[in-house]
């Protein structure tokens, strides 16, 4: 980890009028900041270029650290410190071409009184559009001002002119009409009905969220406040994560191996042969059928409807990763747990839905979705995915936009073509998981999806839904997606109804993005529905985008 040490007597530096300060927010691991210095420092190269060709200077706000390979923000300390010596005023640029701690800068840019921007490359590689969307949410949440820019090419003539007025006045705005309030949207009299007994009963009935370690790699925008959680009838467990290593460790082996054979009686394939030099291994495994059973079982002992692992920190240091357990907690079809004394089966014949990288906002939406998909009788797996990236079909096999969604965990082979059949067990990259464990990869099958997002803006719950498709690529297509992504996870291709790539960027306030599977494109529009009429009737302040399939319209009051 950096250490930058600044005298407290230290005045920061006034800045010109024509030069713009740059930040970089990284990793908390050293390991990920030195993978990925290299694809950061080529795009504040080809930035630095473009805001010359404006007519202002761009300077880094905070020096390369030579001894550590990287030059990036690596802790929320050393982000307080470096704030310490900048200009108050100054227009700030936070440049991300990668996975970023948003906490590691966030605490100055609250107080900062000058101009923010937050930028990304469009690229896949190291997830800098997941940073950014992130940190984009945690400044929502805050109440911090800022402007947001993105492209794949930083020469591009739109890029330059919306840049250009950035530095010129401070502010740059994209267009969001695809945006409908949901009070301007007509929705059938059942769907509202169900809406509102599934609220009124969560009220009533009260559920429980359990957390283990709340806060993960800096995402403020992913921690609910109790105060505006509670009313909706949803109260948090804090469970701390070192109590599921202890549990873990004392699942028998006898229990765990019949979680494994699960798998393979299922069709689940583990590859063991390849990284020679830092494989996955069976203990690894084994390790985690333990986590789940031990999951499970806490889960049960604290009356927790969902829970979230935070598994990022701490955790990854005592065990293998996670992955494998989330997108089996997330899966109706899944190992049996019993009780430790036998006496009765945990959670049967359905999910218990699990938020991964602890991220609440998509654990209060699993459970919504859960109960309305329940109630309609619709698929009740559902799970976050990282907007990771988007591209054309590079093999023209459909002349749609087609985004990458994928995420380390939680995905449910519920969601993948041929289901555990198509499930397949990676070592988890070593840069993030030291200690191994599988991932659960797949990739997701055609058919019609609700994606949606719970975020804080304003000192409330609000939620955007809308409608989607999954589409299947060649299989070349999507070798080329996991290769400029991670090859290790679970990937699916989705074509938003009447959300462009730009508006998504624009509106999304979340790395994450929460998606479930309809029978049909009319079930879907139900069940999108019937959620909204849940969502508002709970006092989230709810907003529908895009369209339905085909570009059709939602009725309007």
């Amino acid at each position: 980890m950096s250490k930058v040490t600044i005298p407290k007597s230290a005045k920061p530096t006034k800045v010109g009028k024509k030069q713009v300060l740059l930040l970089a927010s990284g990793d908390l691991r050293l390991s990920a900041n030195q993978m990925c210095w290299p694809a950061q420092r080529d795009m504040e190269k080809a930035l630095t270029s473009a805001v010359a060709n404006c007519g202002y200077q761009l300077i880094r706000a905070h020096p390369v650290n030579e001894s550590e390979s990287h030059g990036f923000i690596a802790s929320q300390k050393q982000g307080m410190q470096i704030f310490a010596g900048i200009d108050p005023n100054a227009k700030l640029i936070v440049a991300e071409a990668v996975w970023q701690y948003s906490h590691h800068v966030l605490a100055g840019l609250i107080s900062h009184k000058g101009p923010i921007c937050t930028i990304a490359n469009w690229s896949g590689q190291w997830s800098g559009l997941v940073g950014m969307l992130n940190l984009n949410g945690s400044l929502t949440k805050a109440g911090v001002k800022y402007s947001t820019l993105w492209a794949e090419d930083f020469a591009d003539p739109a890029f330059t002119r919306k840049l250009l007025k950035w530095l010129n006045t401070g502010a740059v705005s994209h267009k969001t009409d695809h945006v409908t309030k949901l009070d301007k949207i007509k929705i059938p009299a059942a769907a509202k009905k169900l809406g509102r007994a599934l609220a009124d009963e969560l009220r009533r009935d009260k559920s429980i969220m359990g957390v283990f370690d709340e806060g993960c790699m800096g995402m403020f925008n992913a921690i609910i406040p109790d105060h505006l959680l509670n009313p909706t009838g949803v109260f948090k467990e804090r469970l701390s994560q070192s109590a599921l290593y202890h549990a873990a460790n004392q699942v028998p082996d006898d229990q765990a191996r019949a979680v494994y054979q699960w798998y393979l009686d299922r069709g689940m394939t583990f590859d063991y042969d390849t990284n020679p030099d830092d494989p996955l291994t069976e203990d690894q495994v084994l390790m985690q059928c333990r986590m789940y059973i031990a999951a499970v079982r806490l889960a049960d002992e604290f009356g927790c409807d969902t829970i979230g692992i935070q598994y990022q920190q701490g955790l990854k240091d005592l065990l293998p990763a996670s992955d494998l357990v989330e997108g089996t907690l997330n899966n109706a079809d899944r190992p049996p747990v019993r009780s430790a004394d036998g006496s009765r089966e945990l959670y049967p014949g359905a999910p218990l839905p699990h938020f991964n990288e602890v991220d609440e906002c998509a654990g209060l939406d699993a459970l919504m979705t859960l109960r309305v998909h329940h109630a309609l009788h619709q698929p009740p797996e559902n799970t976050l995915h990282d907007i990771r990236w988007g591209d054309w079909d590079a093999s023209g096999s459909t002349d749609e936009y087609v985004w990458v969604f994928e995420i380390s965990g939680a995905a449910p082979p519920a969601h993948f073509i041929d289901g555990w059949a198509g499930a397949i067990g990676l070592r988890q990259p070593p840069m993030y998981f030291q200690l191994g464990g599988a991932s659960l990869k797949g990739i997701s099958r055609p058919g019609e999806i609700i994606w949606s997002r719970i975020y804080v803006a304003r000192d409330r719950l609000n939620m955007d839904l809308g409608r989607a498709k999954v589409i299947r690529l060649p299989d070349s297509e999507t070798q080329r997606r996991w290769d400029a992504t991670t090859v290790q996870w679970p990937i699916m291709h989705a074509v938003t109804y009447g959300v462009t790539r730009d508006q998504l960027m624009a509106r999304h306030q979340a790395n994450h993005i929460h998606v479930a599977y309809a029978n049909s494109p009319a079930d879907a529009d139900r069940a999108l529905l019937a959620k909204a009429a849940m969502a508002d009737a709970m006092g989230i302040r709810t907003c529908v985008c895009g369209t339905r399939a085909g570009g059709k319209q939602w009725a309007k009051r």
